[in-house]
């Protein structure tokens, strides 16, 4: 049960504490699961995020249920997704609530347009720290330049580059079992 209130907590508190979702959480979550209480491996914490990436849905809480499960089983899945959730639920629902509300100009704006530079660079950091884990072999690397120069340019979108990226791993390292 510890470990599953540590699991709530951690993903609580950097549900609420960070913007930008689930790739800014990872910096909170590996300093508090990784570095204080070692319940959790960095290149584990780093191949979750990166398999996150690719299913479907909200990455916090993908990220939060395949953390919670390696940690403490299916309780630790069900502790951590909650925690994950929570703060985004009712964060949105009082935003929702009270956006109306909020004058759009002057103090208030520019605080909101500071907040989105800082989610920048909390997105920034989480790929940079997920890149250094992930991307060690070179086919890799040239896999994730193109597959970002086609984004930044708008060349394909995330789906397809997901699919064929598969492709070329699948084609790339089916090759490396025959030698």
């Amino acid at each position: 049960m510890k470990k599953n209130l540590i699991l709530l907590k951690v993903y609580l508190l950097a549900g609420a504490f960070t913007f930008s979702g689930g790739m800014a959480m990872l910096p909170v979550i590996e300093r508090e699961l990784c570095e204080k209480r070692s319940l959790i491996d960095k290149e584990s914490l780093y191949e979750y995020a990166a398999l996150s990436q690719t299913f479907p849905g909200v990455i916090a809480l993908t990220n939060a249920c395949f953390v919670g499960k390696k940690i403490n089983g299916a309780s630790g899945m069900f502790f951590a997704g909650a925690g994950a959730v929570l703060p985004a639920y009712v964060l949105m629902s009082a935003a929702t609530l009270l956006y109306q509300m909020l004058p759009q100009e002057g103090p208030m704006l520019s605080a909101l347009v500071a907040i989105r530079a800082t989610s920048a660079s909390f997105l920034f950091a989480a790929a940079y720290t997920i890149a250094r884990y992930n991307l060690k072999a070179k086919a890799n690397i040239i896999i994730a330049l193109i597959c970002f120069i086609f984004t930044l340019l708008n060349f394909v979108g995330a789906p397809v580059l997901i699919v064929l990226s598969a492709l070329v791993g699948v084609l790339i390292y089916s090759g490396k079992d025959k030698k």
